[in-house]
């Protein structure tokens, strides 16, 4: 496996793949073979078996999760491709076609989010879709909001144990909507309210990670700052401003500050 660099942002992996990593992060990789095999013989697992793409930016975590459910043949989890980014994660997804693709909510290339988006055409296969579960260290409301809203089929944190989590993805490549347990209420209070408020579209223009960094600069906080908060590079910062300002309208920060207010983001 080839590796690219990428950003590695602290989280809570699953499994022995615990320890942050500064270093590289492995190109997308998709497993021997390209085309979809039949499924396997029955076994300990009762002859069920699941097709998986993992998509982290985070190197060791993706290993701890692999090492995690990845026995086939104890599991009936297959992992079949990694990703650590969005293109990345488009390109393995397309590939393989898996049942159930992992997704990290926050990722290079405009987040889990974008994956979904440009996955949409995967999702609504109706002899073959691609389901999807958030497996992010975010419990954040509006996180586990946007990748619903974005198709996904679940969304669990990183605290879940491999068992558990191997019984997720079972479960949504069968259709059904799994949550840990304090995230439901989230889906229940955004969806089944009559009180909720309306799609707002100039907002869903933007990337995760470009709303991350709206909230941030509308709270007054220095480039530098927001790129210590985020973990990424200044340079980066500079560019999601540029891309907010542009999808918005705006012509600087005071008119950002001000969209962003009058819509109670800050």
């Amino acid at each position: 496996m080839s590796d690219v660099n990428g950003p590695d942002e602290a989280k809570g992996p699953v499994g022995p793949g615990s320890s942050a990593d500064g270093g590289q992060v492995p190109a997308a990789t998709a497993g021997a073979g390209e085309s979809t095999p039949a499924a396997g013989p029955a076994d300990a697992t009762g002859g069920r078996r699941a097709r998986v793409v993992l998509v982290d930016d985070h190197r060791m975590f993706r290993t701890g999760v692999q090492a995690e459910i990845g026995q086939t043949e104890r599991t009936g989890v297959e992992v079949v491709g990694e990703a650590a980014d969005v293109d990345q994660a488009v390109t393995v997804i397309t590939a393989t076609r898996p049942e159930v693709v992992l997704l990290d909510v926050h990722l290079p290339g405009g987040g889990g989010v974008e994956v979904l988006r440009r996955c949409a055409p995967l999702m609504a296969d109706a002899e073959q879709p691609v389901r999807f579960l958030a497996l992010s260290v975010s419990d954040a409301a509006e996180d586990v909001i946007g990748v619903i809203r974005g198709g996904a089929r679940g969304y669990v944190t990183k605290t879940i144990t491999g068992t558990d989590l191997v019984d997720s993805i079972f479960r949504v490549q069968d259709g059904d909507a799994v949550f840990s347990p304090r995230l439901a209420g989230f889906v229940l209070d955004a969806f089944a309210s009559t009180d909720a408020p309306p799609v707002d579209e100039d907002l869903d223009r933007l990337t995760q990670r470009e709303r991350e960094v709206l909230r941030l600069i509308a709270r007054g906080y220095a480039y530098k700052e927001i790129a210590k908060q985020l973990f990424i590079s200044v340079k980066t910062v500079e560019s999601h401003v540029s891309a907010v300002l542009r999808k918005l309208q705006l012509s600087n920060r005071h008119e950002l500050t001000r969209w962003a207010t009058a819509r109670r983001l800050v």
